[in-house]
Parts: structure tokens; sequence; C-alpha cells
């Protein structure tokens, strides 16, 4: 007995997939839209090139067949304007003007294939079914690849903390979703970094990828960033112009510190997430988008919400999934970690400090190291970064001593000199100012013993000039005259 039911029988099998004709030639499109629907495909038609453009700004196809002679917009015009932002989507050329010289323009032009009027029917259709196969197979192949890479393909984001790892756990489940995602965490936590892992890891990372600073535009200006704008819609608007959302279509766009925008372009905003469509200032015309919102703030958006400075529908449109950044003190068993990523980063940059594989070399003495462990960070992996990067610079060798941290840095971590009226240290001192102390104490009776010469001091105390510099500054040493 067939395993097939009645309803099976009934229903209409799979679409074989979806094709766009763009033809001005009625008689022409009706043809095709005959044949092809016959054969089970899913057929668009659009009466003129500037139709056809818009369709497919709209609009995923499987394959376009483009007429190369139309009144209003040449199909080689057409071509080139979807191959600007559209490599992938197969185009086939149909013309009665057949040539060897135009065949090759189309194809240099990005077409697939051409075809002259009149066409082979049977050919056509074989040609089309083995295209849309190809066409398919690749981005399959495409997606694979992504699914096989390593667990976490996260090149720029570094960690192996619980909380970390927890992260980058949430980042590789929402990231091949459409959902938007409000990233929450406190300033320089890395909020954009994630934002990018997500949008590299989605079936959009071919597209583009928009990160907008929400609150350095004032509104205006914003708004005509994201969704453009018609020629005359306000003073300097001498051309019309595109925004965000309509050139990142199929792509991202992430808003950084998304709790500063204000009322009016949160209420745009929302729509645009709920409809997938806007109208650019100053134009009646509702442009139709498939974008995915990544939003950050380090602001509690509940409190923006309670005090009327943030829409609470918009938060809870945002806030579908939340990911949340530790701040840097709450994985201080990522910071070696990041110190060696950073190292790597910037002396490459400054070409200092490598071997010959490209690597850094450099190495933050102990003490140093303590330090930077000890450190609360308040400003996060950014600050973190900017420590190495000094680092970097201003190192006389490979082991980075104490002398090239940051001033906020040592005193956080005690290196200073704290004394009582008679010259002693106080009997709490810090082992960092015991050392400090004693190093101070050394340089002195070196410098005053070389006559204050401190080249001389610099190779009796068997380290670089810039270092003892260096240490004089941070030891608060006066320089005396020589005699």
């Amino acid at each position: 007995m067939s395993e097939h039911t009645a309803l099976d029988v009934l229903s209409p099998p799979k679409h074989k997939g979806r094709i766009l004709v763009v033809d001005d030639e009625a008689d022409i499109r009706e043809s095709l839209e005959t044949l092809l629907t016959l054969e089970n495909y899913q057929v668009d038609l659009a009466v003129n090139g500037i139709d056809g453009l818009r369709k497919m700004e709209n609009t995923a196809y499987d394959l376009v067949l483009l007429d190369l002679m139309m009144p209003d917009r040449s199909g080689m015009e057409v071509l080139k304007e979807v191959r600007e932002r559209d490599t992938e989507t197969p185009i086939f050329m149909i013309t009665a003007y057949g040539s060897v010289e135009v065949a090759v323009s189309a194809i240099k032009s990005g077409a697939n294939d051409y075809f002259p009027k009149p066409w082979d029917n049977e050919k056509l259709l074989i040609e089309i079914e083995g295209m849309i196969a190809r066409g398919r197979l690749e981005r399959e192949n495409t997606q694979l690849k992504r699914v096989l890479k390593q667990r976490y393909s996260f090149p720029n984001i570094v960690g192996k903390s619980d909380r970390m790892l927890r992260v980058l756990d949430l980042v590789t489940q929402v990231a091949p979703s459409r959902t938007t995602v409000l990233i929450t965490g406190e300033t320089g936590t890395g909020k954009e970094l994630i934002a990018k892992a997500i949008h590299a890891n989605s079936p959009r990372a071919d597209n583009m990828f928009f990160a907008v600073n929400s609150g350095g535009l004032p509104p205006d200006l914003l708004e005509s960033t994201l969704f453009g704008h018609v020629k005359g819609a306000f003073t300097s608007a001498v051309t019309s112009q595109k925004g965000y959302f309509e050139i990142a279509n199929r792509g991202t766009i992430f808003f950084d510190e998304i709790g500063t925008i204000s009322l009016e372009t949160q209420t745009k905003l929302l729509r645009v997430i709920q409809e997938r469509e806007f109208r650019p200032l100053g134009s009646t015309e509702i442009v139709r988008v498939d974008v995915r919102i990544i939003a950050a703030t380090n602001a509690d958006l509940k409190r923006l919400v309670e005090e009327g400075r943030f829409r609470e529908d918009l938060y809870y449109r945002l806030n579908v999934i939340n990911v949340p950044l530790p701040p840097l003190r709450d994985r201080k068993e990522d910071i070696p970690l990041l110190i060696r990523h950073f190292f790597d980063r910037y002396c490459r940059e400054n070409e200092r400090f490598l071997d010959p594989a490209g690597h850094s070399v450099l190495e933050f003495e102990p003490d140093a190291m303590q330090i930077l462990i000890d450190y609360n960070w308040p400003g996060n992996v950014r600050e973190l970064e900017n420590a190495v990067e000094r680092a970097v610079v201003l190192a006389s060798g490979p082991s980075v001593t104490v002398d090239v941290l940051p001033d906020q840095l040592l005193q956080a971590g005690g290196v200073r000199i704290r004394r009582d009226d008679k010259g002693y240290l106080p009997p709490d001192a810090s082992l960092f100012e015991i050392v400090a102390d004693f190093e101070r104490r050394k340089i002195i009776e070196a410098l005053e013993g070389v006559n204050w010469s401190q080249t001389e001091a610099a190779e009796q105390l068997h380290i670089p000039l810039s270092t003892l510099n260096q240490k004089i500054k941070r030891l608060n040493i006066e320089i005396r005259k020589k005699a």
C-alpha cells in the first residue's frame, strides 16, 4: 500500500525556485511566466528596469532573467547596479540582438549566461535548473563550512573564563537566527566585537555590517544617516541619499549606546523592526528591507523606561536575546591571554620585539604582571589594551618592567613612596613600597658615586639609560647639578 495520503496527492509539490523576469514586452513576460510556472517555479514579473531593481531590493531570487534592451534603463545598466551590491544571484541576459560582442560584454559585467530571442524552451529550462541547483549547492557549502568551524571561531575575542565561555556559547546559538540582540555591559568590555562575531557567524556574514554611534550624532543627522533622504528634504539635501538601512539590506546594523537616541528616532526604529519598512526623510515611498539589528548599551534601559526616556515597546523588541558581557575584574584569569594577544598585535604594528615567526617576545616582569592582575580595570579590556600598547612602545627590552605601567596602575598597586617625619617607611608599608624605597636609595647612591652622570649610573646599575630615566621620574628623584 502506498505511503502517500490523499492530502499528499492533492497538495502541490514544493516550488523549485523563485525567478524574476524583467522585460518590457508583455508577450515575453507572459510566455516565460507560463513556461516556468508549468515547471513549478515561482515567477515574479517586472515591466522595466526600475521595477526590476525595486523587486530585487526587497526579495531574494534564485535566478533573474533580464532583458538587455529596455526603454527606461538598459539591462546592462540594471546588471551593473545589481552587481554592485549582490554578486551571488544568478542573472541570465535575454535579447533579440544576439552577438558575440554583446554576450562577452554582459558576462564581463557579471551576467552568468546569455540567451538570444527566440530561445529553445528545453535548453533554457535545462540551463535554469542547473544554475539554480549550483547556486543552492554553493550556499549550502558555505553554510556547512561555517557549521564545521571550530566551536568558538571568534579570532578577536580572547577568553577562557567560565563567564566568557557562556557568552560565546550564547553567541554561537543566536548567530544563525535573524533575532534582535541586546548586548549589555560596562564601557570597554567589547560589545562591538561581540556584535561583529554574531554577524560574522550568521548567514548574513557576506553582506554589510554597519556600526552606528547612536550618541555621537544629532537626532536629525542620525535619522538621515539611518533612513536616507530625498533631494530637498532639508536645506542641505541637494541630492537624494540612501541610508544605512537601505544599503545594509540583508546585512546587520549595530547600534552602540542605543539608550542615547531620541524618542522620535526610537519610534521610527520600532517600525523598522516590526514592519521591516521605513520612509526616507522627505519621501512618500515606503522602502522594505531585511536588516538584522544588534544593539548595545552600558545604561540601565529598564530605568530609562521608568523615567520616560526610552520606549517600553522598543525595549522589549530589542531585548529578545540579551548577551551580558562581564567586566574584566570578574574574569581575571583572561588577563594573561589578553596581554599575549595585544602584545602580538602591537609588536607587529610597531615592528618591535618579534621572533622570526612574527610573534611578540615581550613578557611582563612578575611584579608588573602582579599589578596587572590585581588592578580593578574600571576601563575594562580597552584600558588593558591601552596599557599593553604603551608597554610595547616604551619597553627597552623583552622583559617589561613596572616603570612602563600607567600611573593609575602604579598607584593602585601601592608603588609609591610614603615616609614619616623621620624619613622612615611606615610599619604598614606594602611590599611594593619597600622595594621602591630600596630601588630609590640604590639609584641615588649610584648617581652620587658618579657625580650625577645618568649615563655612568645606568652602566653601573646594568640597566639601559632609558629605563634609568623612567625610574628617576617615577621615584621622584631630584637630579642634582654636577659639581
